[in-house]
């Protein structure tokens, strides 16, 4: 095998792979890897791609893409070596373009979506049915996700079981019973409007809230992920 060679007719996925296949039989230090051992790697190749399209060049970005396939593809080589239930990168994409296949029947059959929110419903719809031994929305909620992520999408799981939270927070230097800075300069402008109007100001409501937290000594993620559990014991109780 050629990794370096030109010739057209290679495909360059089935080239990656075979290198990977290559790398597992012959790198001592890939072959005592297995799949809980790469996760902090997939973590933390997923955030340089984030960081890559969020304040990065084209060529970072295709790099990352490049690495972030490569846990996949040691992802799939390490299950391809399992003894009792084997599987392997071309098992991986056939589920994929199967999924993707069923998810788009506005695409590949006689479904009509034309507009974005009729697609959502033909996704949803084929999910349900792929899903349908889940008994909660909260099924496959993984609470692994950064704490705001994470909210967003209880949030959303919420509202489809008739939970809504409280609409907002009242301002920071309120719940903190006095005038707040951060850095003793500058107050949010979000939350000195009283509501966030643009994505900036939203940032800085967080961020005063944040700080709100540091002055009274409390643990933002940690006050965060309570509230979450608390979400999440109201979405089931609805449910039942």
């Amino acid at each position: 095998m050629s990794v370096d060679g030109e010739d057209a007719s290679r495909d360059p996925l089935r080239e990656a792979a075979e290198v990977m296949h290559a790398v597992r039989d012959r790198c001592v230090w890939t072959q005592q890897i297995d799949h809980r051992a790469l996760v902090p790697y997939l973590v933390e190749e997923s955030a340089e791609l984030i960081d890559a399209v969020e304040d990065g060049t084209r060529a970072e970005l295709r790099e990352e893409l490049g690495d972030l396939l490569w846990q996949v593809l040691f992802h799939a080589e390490i299950a391809s070596r399992d003894p009792d239930d084997p599987f392997d990168i071309d098992d991986v994409a056939r589920g994929l373009t199967d999924k993707m296949v069923r998810r788009h029947p506005h695409v590949f059959a006689d479904a009509v979506a034309t507009t974005p929110e009729e697609v959502l419903v033909h996704w949803n719809a084929a999910k349900a049915a792929e899903k349908s031994t889940r008994t909660s929305v909260l099924d496959g909620v993984s609470e692994r996700m950064p704490s705001l992520a994470l909210a967003q999408k209880l949030l959303s799981k919420a509202a489809q079981v008739g939970v809504v939270p409280p609409a907002r927070v009242q301002r920071a230097d309120e719940s903190a019973g006095g005038s707040l800075t951060l850095g003793d300069q500058v107050h949010s402008r979000g939350i000195e409007a009283g509501e966030p109007a643009t994505e900036d100001e939203l940032g800085d409501a967080l961020l005063a809230l944040v700080a709100t937290a540091r002055a009274n000594g409390w643990d933002a993620e940690r006050a965060l992920r309570e509230r979450l559990r608390g979400l999440e014991r109201e979405v089931r109780a609805a449910e039942a």
